[in-house]
């Protein structure tokens, strides 16, 4: 068991690391990214990575405080769903309606891999293997995609 201040360190590390590891690969439009903190351009859509104790996970999120507004981005989301999962090349799951760590109701698109720890440095190659390919799709999709919502602004 790690105490909380070392369990954020070690978390910290990774994510460091991480970023290090992503820091040569441009984006799909041939620039610099921050991989690890990947800004959409959407205030309320996000892709967020996350590893944990017990697995890891990747997911594209709408945190519109509107339920409505949630609904229209998640359906277009869906619409996209083809070009999506031709750049990710695998299924993730759909969730319309998911409740977070905080109460919030949110709308995700999430993949997880169960059985591996943040806290486990061996499982960071496995972690780094899971990660990285689908954030590299993630950006390839946004950036044909972000148009789409762009559009749901006007």
């Amino acid at each position: 068991m790690y105490a909380r201040n070392e369990a954020s360190q070690i978390r910290q590390e990774f994510w460091t690391a991480f970023g290090l590891y992503m820091h040569p690969v441009l984006s799909a439009e041939g620039e610099k990214i921050n991989w690890v903190n990947y800004k959409t351009g959407e205030k309320n859509l996000h892709f967020r990575m996350d590893a944990g104790n017990r697995s890891a996970l990747i997911a594209i999120e709408l945190r519109h405080h509107d339920d409505g507004l949630r609904q229209i981005y998640y359906e277009q989301l869906l619409q996209l769903k083809p070009s999506l999962e031709a750049h990710l090349q695998e299924s993730w799951s759909w969730e319309p309606a998911f409740t977070d760590d905080h109460g919030r109701t949110i709308s995700r698109v999430v993949l997880e891999l169960d059985g591996v720890s943040v806290m486990r440095k061996d499982d960071w190659p496995k972690l780094v293997s899971f990660l990285k390919p689908r954030i590299i799709a993630l950006d390839a999709f946004w950036s044909e995609a972000r148009y789409f919502f762009e559009a749901l602004r006007s």
